[in-house]
């Protein structure tokens, strides 16, 4: 039996609230086993050092396909709680799932043996056992290309951009749980380095196709150089990397850059990585933190990789951190604050 458009997207993805369990306990008994559960009971030890460290500022490191697989409030969490200072994201994870589900739309629960050819057929995007109204984004790509096209035509940081987008969900979400909303109100800045490679590349096209002459673009080194900006503003910091890639370069990154301005920064303090790569490709996205520490970016004292699926791991490592109540310490940085000042 073929199923109808509106039969395959009925059974919406489920946003996971922290708040509701208490893991503290699991956590640390999985901190006594061996493998990846010893690895996430560690890593969890470490998350909730970093906020108990009052000295260090938490950088938030996102890949991956994460808020339409049902984290999006996971993280909405850690920023209305204080628990991230800083967050550098893919696009897709900001704009095609988050800023995407703020504008009212959702993803939905599929199966990967779907038909692709009958899902395309139908505009229905697949990403592995989740699926999206590809009208629906369409919608997304085109609110994009507006806040654009109501903007001052000249190049633009991502962070700057993707604050205009928490503005624009101020006065017109239809679903007020958006991480960009929330770090739009609490001055987290969010940097999303490859800003194109996602709706809002679609739509800054179709902004730029309709404005050749004056236009907003992205500019990438500025990008750079604000995250740099942000960690030369506080003592330590300590990096939680969920997935690889851009990322978590980036954020890696702003040490040599630090010292290239002839301003040394502290290697990041802690690192947490959370990832199925394999180290054994060279690649970045596997890449061990020791190996980061070869290149200057990362210290050995409390680093911890754990080789396990986001889903999987990141609820427990959150849900230990909001359980043990560090962050209610905590002061907020609001680092947005920084470029205000500039502005």
């Amino acid at each position: 039996m073929t199923l109808t458009k509106k039969e395959l997207l009925s059974a919406e993805v489920k946003h996971i609230d922290i708040k509701k369990y208490d893991v503290v306990a699991l956590v640390e008994a999985m901190g006594a086993t061996a493998f990846q559960g010893r690895n996430l009971g560690r890593a969890s030890e470490i998350y909730d050092q970093m906020l108990r460290d009052q000295n260090c500022s938490v950088i938030l490191c996102l890949a991956g396909s994460l808020f339409s697989a049902g984290l999006k409030n996971v993280i909405l969490d850690l920023v209305n709680s204080n628990m991230v200072d800083a967050i550098v994201s893919t696009g897709a994870i900001m704009v095609d799932q988050d800023f995407f589900e703020g504008l009212g739309f959702k993803h939905y629960r599929g199966s990967p043996t779907l038909d692709d050819n009958t899902l395309r057929d139908m505009a229905i995007d697949r990403i592995y056992d989740t699926l999206i109204d590809e009208d629906s984004l369409r919608i997304c790509d085109n609110t994009l290309c507006k806040i654009a096209d109501e903007l001052e035509p000249r190049p633009y940081s991502s962070r700057e951009f993707i604050r205009e987008m928490g503005a624009y969900l101020d006065r017109h979400a239809k679903n007020r749980d958006s991480v960009v909303l929330a770090a739009y109100k609490k001055n987290v800045p969010i940097f999303v380095p490859a800003f194109s490679d996602c709706s809002a590349g679609f739509g800054l096209v179709l902004h730029q196709t309709s404005h050749p002459k004056k236009h907003v673009t992205l500019d990438s080194v500025r990008d750079f150089l604000e995250l740099t900006q942000v960690k030369l503003a506080t003592k330590d910091t300590g990096l939680l990397m969920i997935g690889g890639g851009v990322p978590k370069n980036f954020a890696q990154d702003t040490v040599v850059a630090a010292e290239l301005l002839g301003k040394p920064a502290p290697m990041h303090k802690y690192a947490i990585q959370i990832t199925v790569a394999d180290e054994r490709d060279g690649a970045l996205s596997g890449s061990t933190l020791r190996e980061a520490s070869s290149w200057g970016k990362v210290s050995t004292s409390y680093e911890q990789m754990v080789y396990a699926e986001a889903t999987l791991a990141l609820p427990l490592l959150a849900g230990y951190a909001y359980g043990k109540g560090s962050w209610k310490n905590r002061k907020p940085q609001e680092f947005s604050k920084l470029f205000e000042k500039k502005a």
